[in-house]
């Protein structure tokens, strides 16, 4: 066995037969969800390729989940290979801007995913912290901005896909309740709890605690200024526990892969999306006067564009 570690990346133990080739590797990574989380590299059936031997077979799992299985049918030796960074990923910068949707609502977009920040009279609320530190702690100091002096006191997170929980960690290094669908509390919990030593995130290096709250069909939160609604997405086909928020007196709908709008003026699509058909059901279930829908990906629209979408 040989064990050694990349300060900062990972720690890695790697497993060698009478061969001395390897076949099990046991790592711990970081994970902007997970914290430290073992990663497990199987090598398998070793084969005979020109003047090396590679392995056939190379199966991962992380966090106790399978996530790769691969099957090697060829290896070329000293293959040359050009792989040049695209330009989109070597000039890469975060990038937060915001766009005013109501009195006290900002659509906080600049990037792949987005968020909402709505003011109430003493705190702020926001839905969705995503992906990591570095996209989510701009994002929260874009907020800041916006409403000084008032806490975060709330984050909602819509499903605990990583790529929408990825900047939970850091919310929660600000103080902020982490307010999540109920049924993915007890995963919450148990992730939060997990320490982030390897590569130390917001969250590890502010010593707090995670506050998390499990909303069940429908929470309120509410003052003088406003009501805010957090409601289930039932049956749908992309998460089970699915959250939106609704904001009444304005009639925005915030919601997160449920739709993605369309480009303007894109056809209608054939077949029609699953996801959008349940959004729509769910809206009129829960007889929610929608006017423009702040989706987590894409650009604000009407109410008339997801009707469109669904052949409406």
């Amino acid at each position: 066995m040989v064990s050694f570690t990349d300060q900062g990346r990972y720690s890695a133990r790697a497993y060698l037969n009478e061969d001395y080739l390897v076949e099990r590797v046991e790592s711990r990574m970081p994970n902007p969800v997970l914290g430290d989380t073992a990663v497990v590299t199987t090598y398998e059936n070793y084969r005979q390729h020109g003047p090396i031997r590679f392995p056939s077979r190379i199966r991962q799992s992380a966090g106790g989940f399978p996530v790769l299985d691969l099957e090697v049918k060829e290896v070329q030796p000293n293959a040359a290979v050009d792989l040049p960074v695209p330009a989109s990923v070597s000039a890469f910068a975060e990038r937060v801007t915001s766009e005013k949707a109501a009195d006290g609502v900002w659509y906080l977009a600049g990037a792949s995913h987005h968020s909402v920040a709505i003011e109430m009279k003493d705190y702020v609320i926001v839905v969705e912290s995503p992906l990591y530190d570095g996209r989510a702690s701009p994002m929260l100091a874009e907020v800041k901005k916006l409403a000084p002096g008032k806490p975060i006191r709330y984050v909602v997170n819509s499903h605990s896909h990583f790529d929408h929980a990825g900047g939970l960690r850091t919310a929660a290094a600000e103080g902020a309740t982490l307010i999540v669908h109920r049924q993915s509390k007890p995963f919450y919990d148990k992730a939060f709890a997990n320490p982030n030593r390897i590569s130390p995130d917001a969250f590890a290096r502010s010593g707090r605690k995670a506050k998390v709250v499990g909303a069940g069909e429908k929470m309120v939160l509410k003052d003088a200024t406003r009501t805010v609604e957090i409601h289930h997405i039932k049956d749908s086909v992309h998460a089970v526990p699915f959250l939106m928020v609704y904001l009444p007196k304005e009639r925005l709908l915030v919601e997160a892969d449920a739709y993605t709008p369309l480009a303007p003026n894109a056809p209608v699509p054939s077949p029609v999306n699953a996801n959008n058909v349940n959004l729509v059901q769910n809206i009129e279930r829960l007889k929610l006067s929608v006017d423009r829908i702040l989706p987590l990906h894409g650009r604000i629209v009407p109410m008339s564009e997801l009707n469109r979408t669904v052949g409406r």
